[in-house]
């Protein structure tokens, strides 16, 4: 990319890619989605953005909390994993990372490269702007009323659309599914308050995040 350019891109990672657990339950929790729902498994994604501002290169992303030091990590957002009162203990609390000239873990691994959804400058600073506002609902958990759980795919759509991007359009690579992503559409058209589209984790949406009939 050349200096001083701007660009908002998203990248599908495959999920528990260098993880051998994470990919296992995974693969564990489809298996029995599939079977519910009557089709076939399909591959889950973990989404990740990169936005680059002229010489700078912010990446977000939601992740695990693996100490203390979040400023380090440009930490922006933090809260619960499964239950709300388990997140008093690290091991169960997530964190919202805008890392300035930070990392994503296996991006190498994203299917399909990045995908460019914005070259332009006020989105890409807008990015920057709204993701610590992002809602820190119990990850693993429909708290929300939108049909779906909130996760890791929850916080980029709500980013992404809170900035203003089309999500229309943008979708996990074929034969792929990236849940929760339609939580964070939902969320963020309601302006970021719960919205009341059926309780429950057990709706399917295709590939766009539409729910299926």
């Amino acid at each position: 990319m050349e200096q001083g350019s701007t660009a908002v891109e998203l990248y599908w990672i495959p999920l528990g890619a260098g993880s051998p657990t994470v990919q296992r339950c995974g693969r564990a929790y489809e298996r029995l989605s599939a079977r519910r729902h009557h089709r076939q498994p399909a591959g889950l994604y973990h989404a990740a953005l990169t936005v680059t501002i002229g010489d700078d290169r912010f990446t977000i992303e939601q992740t695990p909390t693996p100490d203390g030091n979040g400023e380090q990590r440009g930490v922006v957002a933090s809260g619960p994993v499964g239950l709300r009162a388990l997140g008093r203990w690290r091991l169960f609390r997530y964190e919202v990372r805008c890392w300035r000239n930070g990392t994503i873990p296996d991006l190498d691994e994203a299917v399909g490269g990045p995908i460019r959804v914005s070259d332009d400058r006020v989105v890409a600073e807008r990015v920057i702007d709204v993701v610590g506002g992002v809602p820190t609902f119990v990850w693993g958990r429909d708290e929300a009323h939108t049909g779906e759980m909130w996760n890791s795919n929850s916080v980029i759509a709500w980013t992404l659309a809170s900035a203003g991007v089309a999500l229309d359009g943008i979708a996990p690579p074929a034969g792929g599914r990236a849940p929760g992503w339609v939580s964070g559409r939902i969320v963020a058209t309601a302006g970021g308050l719960p919205s009341r589209h059926g309780g429950g984790s057990n709706v399917e949406v295709d590939r766009e995040g539409r729910p299926l009939a």
